[in-house]
């Protein structure tokens, strides 16, 4: 003789809810199949019975209807799973962290993800990396940094600044530096167009020198035109036929100069300085040429005008970069000072992947 059914008796309230999930389009198919079950169980109906309207084995609507007699409502609730057991936890993390403040194993350069799955054994490189995203740490990205040594800085800095945004009273500012070595390179370059219709820009990587030429360049800070020097040396006497060019094109007027502590720069002017009473140099602290507003104007130079550009010889290179100044110069304007605090600068991103 068989087990006989565990008999169901429903509350109002639970028939009620029953009912509600068994018609329901919104519940989980599993609640509503659950749901009919203990409706039919509270009918009177078999598990076999039951098995057959609904569709599922009779060892589940027997399962389902003890569940629910010991439970009720709540016993038809999924179980909680513990889940998959972890493989790492957090001391895993911690060693590979940890490995980060040592020196790769000998032979190599830097570290990588597989490179500390080895060294550690029994970590996955998929979780290296999983770890290091976590953390925000790139192994690739690079910083580098350069910290101002100048025991003056703070009153270098102060002068600088406030040259920019207070200068004298009719007083010319004007920023000034060198770009050395400007490479006069050939190379074949073009456009390159593929059969879908693509269409990009390209160059060889074989190329001719033709000599070198030096830059020198003074921003004006007030309008932001820039006046330049092309000259085939860098050394203290270009740097004052430079000034002198400068002093010329601005007759009795009082002029500050911001420059950096390049020895052609100091301090053997002694007698140019005074022989130009008009003339003051304000140097930027050691290691801070980011005080110095002509550094961005290179920057746009190399970007708008040097960058993937070809040369036969330094002459073209000089009047490239004076056709590109001219034209710079027609819609030139200053650059604004907007940096509230002032510092030495220690890091700055490099490069990031």
């Amino acid at each position: 003789m068989g087990i006989s059914a565990v008999e169901i008796i429903l509350s109002p309230d639970e028939r009620s809810f029953l009912e509600s999930q068994a018609r329901s389009a919104k519940a989980p198919h599993r609640m509503v199949l659950r749901s009919k079950i203990i409706l039919y169980a509270a009918d009177g109906e078999s598990n076999e019975e039951i098995a057959g309207k609904v569709g599922t084995r009779r060892e589940t609507v027997s399962q389902w209807r003890r569940r629910f007699a010991k439970k009720r409502l709540s016993g038809l609730e999924d179980l909680e799973r513990p889940g998959a057991r972890k493989v790492y936890d957090a001391d895993t993390e911690k060693r590979i962290l940890a490995i980060l403040d040592e020196p790769p194993p000998k032979g190599f350069g830097v570290w990588s993800g597989k490179l500390i799955a080895e060294t550690l054994g029994g970590v996955s490189e998929h979780h290296v990396w999983r770890v290091l995203r976590k953390n925000r740490i790139y192994l690739r990205a690079t910083k580098s940094w350069c910290e101002s040594n100048d025991p003056d800085f703070i009153t270098k800095a102060a002068d600088i600044v406030g040259l920019y945004i207070n200068p004298p009273e009719g007083a010319l500012v004007i920023s000034f530096d060198e770009k050395p070595t400007i490479q006069a390179l050939e190379r074949a370059q073009g456009y390159l167009r593929f059969p879908d219709g693509r269409t990009l820009s390209g160059r060889s990587h074989d190329y001719k020198r033709h000599g070198t030429t030096h830059l020198f360049a003074a921003l004006n800070v007030a309008s932001g035109k820039v006046s330049t020097g092309h000259y085939n040396r860098k050394r203290r006497r270009e740097f004052l036929d430079f000034m002198n060019r400068i002093v010329k094109e601005t007759p009795g007027r009082e002029i500050h100069v911001v420059l950096d502590n390049l020895s052609t720069h100091k301090p053997k002017h002694d007698r140019w300085l005074a022989r130009h009473k008009n003339v003051h140099f304000h140097y930027t602290p050691t290691h801070s040429s980011w005080l110095n507003q002509i550094e961005i104007w290179f920057g746009i130079l190399e970007k708008r005008s040097l960058y993937g550009a070809s040369f036969t010889s330094p002459e073209q290179v000089r009047d490239h970069i004076d056709a590109f100044v001219k034209d710079y110069n027609n819609a030139a304007k200053p650059f604004e000072w907007t940096k509230t605090e002032v510092g030495p600068k220690r890091l700055k991103a490099a490069c990031a992947n």
